[in-house]
């Protein structure tokens, strides 16, 4: 078989996924997702219903047609950090940038899908499921990740008294500590400490996607919500800054 006949096919498939995922979008929207059958989605899609099944194994996974991309999103972000990045620098660049573009994958679905998602047992268990997913993706990405940690902070009182120098010294030896103790740890608490950190960042994460939630329903605009949660964000992700400011720093 010719290259052109296997990228032909892959079209194909690709077009063929698209139209029966619009098709079901456009039906969930109007009779909403638990009174939509798979049978609703082939006939309107003109395909059989095991080529709905093929495609998308879960109902659920129509309307969240966006899950893969959602899972690996958090991972990815920490994955392709810069240098001089840690693992919270990444997600909070990602999660900024995302909400530059509008992303639908942060939860930029407007206010009738998220009014279909809300109305929808199934879809709202659906989606947690996913969140968590996500979380165990960050988590398995930065235990392979060397864990830097963070050097303890200087009191208020010994900055206040001590001089550049001691300040310098007491810097270097906590970092040299910091990393001692991060050394010590066997596998087994590496991965713990990976799923800590991937815990807090999932949690900032999933508060962040619901605010977003919360405000679509509401009725506020795109931009009135993108505005709104920049300034939060970068709140929510300092709040983190002592605990895991340093972890996986590359």
């Amino acid at each position: 078989m010719s290259i052109d006949t296997l990228g032909l096919r892959e079209q194909k498939k690709r077009e063929t996924r698209q139209a029966i995922s619009d098709h079901a979008t456009q039906l969930f929207l109007v009779r909403g997702f638990d009174r939509t059958t798979i049978a609703d989605i082939a006939a309107a899609a003109r395909v059989a219903k095991m080529t709905v099944t093929n495609y998308f194994p879960r109902k659920e996974d129509l309307a969240l047609d966006h899950h893969e991309a959602f899972v690996a999103g958090l991972a990815e972000a920490v994955a392709g950090r810069a240098p001089g990045e840690s693992a919270l620098d990444a997600v909070r660049r990602a999660y900024l940038g995302a909400l530059e573009r509008r992303d639908p994958v942060i939860g930029f679905t407007g206010r009738d899908f998220a009014r279909m998602i809300a109305d929808s047992p199934t879809l709202v268990a659906r989606l947690r499921d996913l969140h968590d997913q996500r979380e165990e993706a960050l988590a398995a990405q930065l235990a392979t990740e060397p864990p830097a940690m963070a050097t303890p902070a200087t009191t208020p009182t010994t900055a206040t008294l001590a001089t550049p120098a001691t300040l310098a010294t007491s810097a270097a030896a906590a970092a040299a500590a910091a990393a001692a103790a991060a050394a010590a740890m066997d596998d087994r608490g590496r991965r713990l400490a990976a799923r800590v950190a991937a815990a807090q960042l999932a949690a900032a994460d999933r508060l962040l996607f619901r605010e977003l939630q919360s405000r679509t329903l509401a009725g506020d605009d795109d931009d009135t919500i993108a505005a709104a949660l920049a300034e939060t964000a970068q709140h929510v992700f300092t709040l983190l800054e002592p605990a895991i400011g340093e972890y996986a720093r590359r």
